[in-house]
């Protein structure tokens, strides 16, 4: 008998599993501005909606949807453009973010802010995609123990207005 590995063979413990307005076109996309490597969809039939898209960046694999109607038990599981916003950043990292970051300008996100050494070790800068999720991009430049990130942060705020 075989025994069946609780976490599928190529994925991680946490993967993201973004809902998009017209996710099979924002599937292309993902491909075009970072990378990515499209595994498999599949649509609801006689809906022309995504059921489950998959991705894979990098390592890692990133599940889409699209938006589907309130009455179909999911009433909650809205794109960012319906939503008016997101919480959530999706983070990458790779050997080239000021590349990676042009590409995905190139292919028409939006800047969030430029890449930019950070204190706490990565260059690292934000875009948005047209359907309105937000990608942090980074690459470690500096490995720095905990102290002397807080030291950096200290110094990186210390002309921030309190408040």
């Amino acid at each position: 008998m075989t025994s069946v590995s609780p976490i599928p063979p190529g994925f991680h413990s946490v993967t993201a599993h973004m809902i998009i307005k017209n996710a099979g076109e924002a599937m292309d996309f993902y491909v075009k501005a970072f990378g990515a490597e499209e595994i498999s969809r599949f649509e609801m039939p006689g809906l022309g909606l995504l059921a489950h898209g998959l991705l894979k960046l990098g390592d890692s694999f990133i599940m889409v949807a699209d938006e589907f109607p309130p009455d179909f038990g999911c009433p909650d599981a809205l794109s960012p453009a319906t939503a008016r916003g997101t919480t959530v950043s999706l983070h990458i990292y790779t050997d080239d973010v000021d590349g990676m970051y042009q590409r995905a300008l190139a292919a028409g996100c939006e800047t969030v802010f430029e890449p930019m050494d950070a204190f706490w070790g990565d260059r690292y800068g934000q875009v948005r995609d047209p359907y309105g999720h937000h990608w942090a991009l980074a690459t470690h430049i500096k490995d720095m123990t905990g102290a002397e990130i807080a030291e950096a942060a200290a110094a990186e705020f210390s002309n921030m207005p309190a408040g």
